[in-house]
């Protein structure tokens, strides 16, 4: 009996997660290899736009998602002093993109992904390393503390600091600091209600997010040196750079424990690579094309990532041609819409808020106007869950 291809994912985050669901429904025998010693990941929430959400339906979860789904688009953009810039709601992001946009917490998706792979699949505690890209006639090699695997595909989910990328395309830069800094938290605020809502001040933004289990999704950006920490905690100087903001961020931060806050500073890919893949390798999400969380895609472009890789796992050259001009478009609309958040200047600010609100009342929201030409986009193949083989253990 013949062997099914193998392939090797080096990561276990979102989009290495949805690569491995999407190659074994495909019939691939799948192992995924995370360094950490557990799937749990490090950060907070994860919006979803319908772009992800319609790529998630190719492997049967995407209605489970939008069930789950914490929030469901209603909110908008707020000054310093609580103002309404503009707002927007669920109705209006769903009807001009076909679907809703969603917010839920990122173990939750984690969770969900790992459930629709076999039990053997996910090795933790696995660090991995590329040996050879392989070739037309030769298989590609990873190396691990237990040895070697050989795979007909190998896919490089390793995030922003990626080995693999660096091992692929050795000459190109890496990645840039972006200028700012982020902090996150989703913690439990006992009567809090609110509409979400994200704020822009002069070089800091904040969002503010309610979760349907009763916590909240809080998260805070702000120009500020690569590799800075505060001289006390990072409660501290979120009270510092936002204490005096509208309601309800003073009762977030009161709610907020040291403990409690994420702080990353923000890298992309400035240089596009030369392409996503290289032998039999394929770099998708972070790897690839590292961007400023400023539109939210990071994570739903990994995604899309996935399950185009899985369409064009017989070849690679079609996955890069179908990746890298979108991914690469989208970085850098992200660039552009950090620079408009975190703009400094205080006339160009007050000039900012002023076009952003006389855009709204012409039109559909800021929000909504960001994600033109990406929160429509479709994956390449008709949801095929129910046409495969049933999942693995669930």
């Amino acid at each position: 009996m013949t062997q099914p291809r193998r392939a090797v994912v080096i990561g276990g985050g979102i989009g290495g997660l949805t690569a491995a669901v999407a190659l074994h429904r495909l019939g691939l025998r799948v192992t995924v290899l995370e360094r950490a010693r557990s799937l749990a990941p490090v950060g907070a929430a994860i919006s979803l736009a319908p772009n992800a959400l319609r790529a998630l339906d190719v492997i049967g979860l995407g209605d489970e998602i939008r069930a789950l789904a914490a929030w469901s688009g209603d909110g908008g953009l707020r000054a310093p002093g609580g103002r309404w810039l503009c707002r927007s709601s669920a109705e209006a992001a769903a009807e001009r993109f076909g679907g809703p946009l969603v917010l839920l917490h990122r173990a939750t998706l984690i969770e969900r992904l790992a459930a629709l792979l076999p039990a053997d699949a996910v090795r933790t505690d696995a660090a991995a390393a590329l040996a050879d890209s392989g070739g037309p006639a030769r298989a590609a090699r990873v190396t691990t503390a237990d040895g070697e695997i050989e795979a007909d595909l190998v896919v490089g989910a390793d995030g922003v600091r990626s080995a693999v990328r660096g091992t692929l395309f050795p000459r190109h830069p890496g990645t840039v600091y972006s200028g700012f800094t982020t902090w996150r938290v989703v913690i439990p605020v006992p009567g809090a209600r609110f509409a979400s809502h994200e704020t822009w001040g002069r070089g800091r933004i904040w969002g503010t997010h309610p979760l349907k289990d009763g916590r909240v999704y809080a998260y805070a950006a702000a120009l500020a040196p690569a590799g800075g920490r505060a001289v006390d905690d990072e409660k501290s100087e979120l009270l510092r750079r936002f204490g005096d903001w509208h309601d309800p961020i003073p009762a977030v931060l009161a709610a907020i424990r040291p403990e409690d806050v994420l702080r990353h500073d923000v890298h992309r890919v400035a240089e596009p690579l030369p392409a996503y893949h290289q032998g039999r390798v394929a770099l998708l999400g972070d790897a690839a094309h590292a961007m400023p969380p400023s539109l939210g895609q990071g994570g739903n472009q990994a995604i899309e990532d996935a399950i185009v890789l899985a369409h064009h796992c017989d070849d690679l050259a079609a996955y890069t041609a179908a990746r890298l001009p979108r991914t690469t478009a989208i970085g850098r609309q992200a660039v552009k819409a950090a620079r408009l958040s975190l703009m400094s200047g205080r006339t160009g600010t007050v000039l900012r808020d002023t076009a952003v609100a006389a855009l709204s009342k012409a039109g559909p929201a800021l929000f909504l106007r960001g994600f033109d030409g990406i929160a429509d986009w479709a994956p390449p193949q008709r949801p095929y869950a129910s046409e495969q083989a049933p999942a693995g253990n669930r």
